[in-house]
């Protein structure tokens, strides 16, 4: 993209910055997500309505609200893009070649604990293909390209994705060895609400969030973090007990398992792709070989402590 005092912008920059700040909402937020600075958008959004004598944005407490004009502009983006990134999936789905760049996301429970041990293993077997891995616990679009693969705890439900089921993934609590000894151990969900548990911050929408906010009284909470690596580390450090899931605290030889896992917080865990990438090359080496690394460990992810898994040949 190409900006200068708002003047030589092509017909579909034009719409993709319009795009971006209909849906971040702000100037800063826009900015960010295309890699420019917040001066230079603003610029160029005010000299696009002067020169197209029209509104685009309605300015309310720093939001950017679009106008009509600006919903009809905005429709036509939506349009342009999509178009566009059907025809980039088309032909990256016609690739071949087992080399090139993979974006892929998972959450940093995975990655921490599981994931980097497979991805080596990938890489060992396909050194031509660069590995991007987005540690995020949000789901990234995979229908917009913000990641080509996806490991999520959660079911595909787009018809336009192609997923496979890794594993079941249950959570409990932990705690560590030297607060249980000190505190004794909970003996059920009523008894937690005379320990000190850890939860998540004010502003997660995470499910174990929401429980947590359910079941266990206010009063309970003695710190909150908005990292799970946090919680668990907090946890070892005798902080209090924590809601984990059972891949990341059963493989800690200092902290345990207080409660059976609760069925109702089981997750499944998937790989996920588009399906007009399923057939490409480094894809569907990906899925392949760091799939089948995954499902060696599902006894692990499964929680099972009785288990074990193979390496990959």
């Amino acid at each position: 993209m190409y900006l200068q005092n708002g003047k030589n912008v092509s017909d579909w920059n034009e719409f993709k910055i319009v795009l971006a700040v209909a849906r971040a909402g702000s100037l800063a937020g826009a900015a960010k997500d295309l890699g420019h600075d917040h001066s230079t958008i603003f610029r160029w959004l005010n000299a696009l309505e002067k020169r197209k004598a029209v509104q685009l944005f309605d300015r309310t407490s720093g939001q950017y609200v679009p106008t009509d004009a600006g919903a009809q502009m905005v429709l036509a983006a939506e349009r342009m893009e999509a178009e566009a990134l059907a025809l980039d999936r088309s032909i990256t789905g016609q690739d071949t070649r087992l080399s090139g760049k993979l974006k892929v996301t998972s959450s940093e429970t995975l990655a921490y604990r599981i994931l980097n041990e497979v991805l080596a293993s990938f890489r060992h077997e396909h050194g031509g293909i660069e590995i991007e891995l987005l540690v995020d616990n949000r789901q990234l679009d995979l229908l917009r390209r913000e990641a080509d693969i996806a490991i999520r705890a959660t079911r595909p439900h787009e018809g336009e994705l192609f997923g496979r089921k890794i594993a079941s993934t249950p959570w409990t609590f932990y705690g560590s060895s030297i607060y249980l000894s000190e505190h004794g151990s909970p003996t059920d969900l009523a008894s937690l609400s005379g320990h000190a548990v850890i939860g998540w911050d004010s502003g997660a929408v995470a499910a174990a969030s929401e429980w947590l906010t359910k079941n266990i009284s206010p009063h309970a909470f003695s710190y909150r973090t908005s990292s799970l690596i946090n919680q668990l580390m907090a946890v070892k450090a005798g902080l209090g007990v924590a809601l984990l899931p059972c891949y990341l605290g059963d493989q800690e030889s200092d902290i345990e398992r207080i409660l059976e896992p609760l069925d109702e917080l089981t997750r499944e865990l998937w790989l996920i792709t588009h399906k007009d990438l399923r057939n490409t090359a480094r894809v569907r080496a990906f899925f392949d070989h760091v799939g089948g690394g995954l499902l060696a460990r599902r006894s692990l992810l499964e929680g099972d402590l009785s288990g074990t898994f193979e390496e990959m040949d």
